[in-house]
Parts: C-alpha cells; structure tokens; sequence
C-alpha cells in the first residue's frame, strides 16, 4: 500500500509541477474539497480546482521560477469503506532562473483517498486539507 501511495502522490505532483492542471485535477474525484489554510473558503470540484491551480502556474511563471513539490513521511490508515485516510509534509522548492533554490512552503497534507477504477484512476482524492507553517 505504501508503494501505491506514494507512486499516487509522485504523479500527482509531478501533474502540478509541470503545469498539467487538467490532469492535476483528474486526480481528484469530481466533488472533491480542497481546503488550504491561506485561503479562506475552500476549492469545490475539479473545475474550480483546475482554475485555482492554473493561476497559480501563470503567477509562478511570471515570477520566472520553477517549483517542486516533495511529499513524503506517510501515514496511511485505513479506513471502511475502502478509504484511505493519509496525512503528509510537503516541502516546496522554488527555483530561480539564475537556478537559485530555496524553500517556498513547508505545509502538512491530510487527504482522504477513494479507489476509483470507473475513469482508470485507482487512487484519488476526495478531500484535502493542507496547512502551510506559519498560517494556522
């Protein structure tokens, strides 16, 4: 199972990383809620997710830096219902054009998965809640 998760969450960030939002979304089930603790009201669907996370790509962009996401430390706990309930860090890089790197966001991720085999997807998310250090 540890295998499958992180193999889940490497796609996933690797989607976001390289400005893939429409498959970046797809990781989510269609209904699925975002919450993220440097907004206010949560990101609803994957269309909303989809624009919320294409802007963030053009803002990144413009700013001429590249980001990585580097999730890891799992805790994976299953659940009935076949749900996974798994809580993680993520640190996120930012570099530079000149290729200078520094950490832009240490944040805990805490996702409740669903196996969706209908779309070709085994994992995805239905709900989200990330907490970036410093904004709690």
């Amino acid at each position: 199972m540890y295998a499958e998760v992180s193999g889940f969450y490497a796609r996933q960030m690797r989607h976001l990383d390289e400005g893939a939002v429409a498959e970046w979304a797809k990781t989510f089930t269609m209904d699925a809620v975002f919450h993220i603790s440097t907004r206010a009201e949560p990101m609803r669907g994957r269309a909303e997710l989809a624009a919320g996370a294409g802007a963030a790509v053009k803002a990144i962009v413009a700013l001429g830096e590249v980001r990585r996401h580097m999730t890891g430390m799992y805790e994976i706990e299953e659940r009935p219902g076949g749900l996974l309930h798994v809580r993680a860090y993520t640190i996120v890089y930012a570099t530079s054009a000149e290729g200078q790197s520094r950490v832009h966001q240490v944040c805990t991720c805490t996702d409740t998965l669903v196996r969706n085999t209908v779309e070709g997807r085994e994992l995805q998310v239905k709900e989200r809640h990330v907490i970036v250090d410093g904004t709690a």
